[in-house]
């Protein structure tokens, strides 16, 4: 008797084991999936995070653009209407700017 029951223990602990490693084998199966489902996600809100960064980078562009452009035409007016203040201006913030690198560099 004393074998039959050690057998039935043995029987037992194999089916226990195989539970066992029929679950872990059912929830390896899953949590891949899982890391599927959740990677896909993740690619698909990063796309669309980054063609709303494109838009919004290309309205800035155009408006920047825009901007320079409207600042251009008006210094370029301005240097019409009075050149000799401007080559002045352009002048004295030459001068300033020698003086300052030059004042960087004293042995």
């Amino acid at each position: 008797m004393a074998t039959n029951a050690v057998d039935n223990a043995k029987d037992d602990a194999k089916a226990a084991a195989q539970a066992v490693a029929d679950s872990a084998s059912k929830l390896s199966a899953e949590a891949q999936r899982s890391f599927g489902e959740a990677a896909r996600k993740f690619e698909r809100v990063v796309a669309e995070g980054l063609e709303q960064i494109r838009a919004q980078s290309r309205t800035y562009a155009d408006t920047a653009g825009e901007q320079f452009d409207e600042a251009q035409r008006y210094v370029v007016e301005r240097v019409k209407e009075r050149p000799l203040v401007a080559t002045g201006a352009a002048l004295g913030v030459g001068l300033l700017i020698g003086l300052l690198l030059a004042s960087g560099r004293k042995d």
